[in-house]
Parts: structure tokens; C-alpha cells; sequence
């Protein structure tokens, strides 16, 4: 761990953020990448000039100071994955917005009351007309979409870990990568959250059910 030197004294920049943020969305919020990635979006929003302000996607993946906080030890993933994790959940929250064809027709459906998957919201498949990328601005503007149901992509079993559990391992990082490739990612959700409803949240618990689920079968286990 690198020593903090400390916040330098006298007049600086300060980055506005929205008391709501801390009231409302801080409680919700826990995976560290959607953490950071949010966090970040403030403060390169409120370097940008004239409204709306917005950032594009080609920003933030040249973004190293970003990348850099994204990387985890012990985590096999790259940065740019952990980024996409992080958008991908501040935008089922509600809390960014992309601005392309898709994500517009999303937000009238959301308005409306409807499901819609977080891959219609993500922007990789059509862009704003004139422009060859894809921006995002915070969801002020959208206050009707915040509480309508959203679907969101299968969890990879890192992030169910780091919601469920804890910070990863080395070693442990390489042991879920094996049982991610051994068991259906239908399995292993099941199982992380059998082991939360029992209270037992650790992987020698989920790897005992996986384990057994692989011998005796789901159902006949779950019978």
C-alpha cells in the first residue's frame, strides 16, 4: 500500500458532488468498480464545459488514471473488463445515461414501465448520429426511470464473489477461474446464493455444493 501524502493545502480544484449521492446511492453501491467508475465520471464531468455535459466511451478507456484504479491484485481480470463491469451496473441503477439511438429508446421504454436488459443500455451497438462514439452523462433528467426493473446481465463468478464474500486472493482467483469453466454459471449464482440465504458466506461452502451438485445432480439434491 502507497502511503497518501495528503490533500495539498490552500486554494484547489473541488469536485462537485450531489448530496444524494451519499444519502441514496453510496448505501447501495457495492462493488468497487461501479464505485470508482461513478466516482470518476464526477470529476471529468465537472471539467467539461456547456450543457449537457457528457463523456465519451473512447475517454474513459484511454483513461489510465482510471484503468489504473480499476486493476485489483490477485484479480485476473483487465481493467477495461472491470470498467465495463462498473458501467454496466451504475447504468442499471440509473445513475449514468448513454446517448445513442438504442439507449434513448430504452429510456422512453423504462418510462414506460418496461423490462430492458442492460445490453440495450450499453451503447456498443449503435452510436449518435454524426459522431462515432458513444458519450455518457449522469441521469439527472431521467428521475422516472430510477425505479422501474431492470434486467441485468449474469454476474460473472469474480463479481459474485467480491458481492458476496470479499476481496480476492491470488490463489483464490485462479480457483474460481477453474470453477467458472467446470460448472454452469447458472450453478455457480445458485450456489452463491443458497450460501447467503444460510449464511455461510465463504467458497468452501459454495465449492461443497457445487461439488455435490456435480455428483448427485441439482435437482435430486435440491429435492
Amino acid at each position: 500500500m502507497t502511503l497518501f501524502a495528503g490533500f495539498p493545502s490552500g486554494k484547489g480544484l473541488y469536485v462537485p458532488v450531489p448530496e444524494a449521492f451519499f444519502t441514496a446511492l453510496l448505501p447501495q453501491i457495492e462493488d468497487t468498480a461501479e464505485l470508482k467508475v461513478t466516482l470518476h465520471l464526477f470529476w471529468l464531468l465537472a471539467q467539461k464545459k456547456g450543457d449537457p455535459r457528457c463523456v465519451s466511451d473512447r475517454e474513459l478507456i484511454a483513461d489510465k488514471v482510471l484503468l489504473h484504479s480499476l486493476k485489483r491484485k490477485g484479480d485476473p481480470r483487465p481493467p477495461e473488463e472491470r470498467l465495463q463491469q462498473g458501467l454496466d451496473q451504475a447504468v442499471a441503477r440509473g445513475t449514468i445515461f448513454f446517448n445513442t439511438n438504442r439507449s434513448r429508446k430504452a429510456v422512453k421504454e423504462l418510462q414506460g414501465g418496461e423490462v430492458v436488459p442492460v445490453s440495450m443500455l450499453n451503447g456498443e451497438d449503435e452510436q449518435v448520429e454524426g459522431d462515432n462514439e458513444s458519450t455518457l452523462s449522469t441521469s439527472r433528467g431521467y428521475d422516472q426511470a430510477k425505479h422501474v426493473q431492470v434486467e441485468i446481465e449474469r454476474p460473472n463468478i469474480f463479481v459474485l464473489y467480491e458481492q458476496n464474500i470479499g476481496l480476492l486472493s491470488p490463489l483464490l482467483a485462479d480457483e474460481l477461474k477453474d470453477a467458472a469453466d467446470q460448472y454452469p454459471a447458472e450453478w455457480i449464482e445458485a450456489a452463491f446464493r443458497e450460501a447467503v440465504q444460510h449464511n455461510k458466506r465463504n467458497w468452501s461452502y459454495i465449492r461443497a455444493i457445487l461439488r455435490r451438485w456435480e455428483t448427485e445432480g441439482r435437482q435430486a439434491w435440491n429435492a
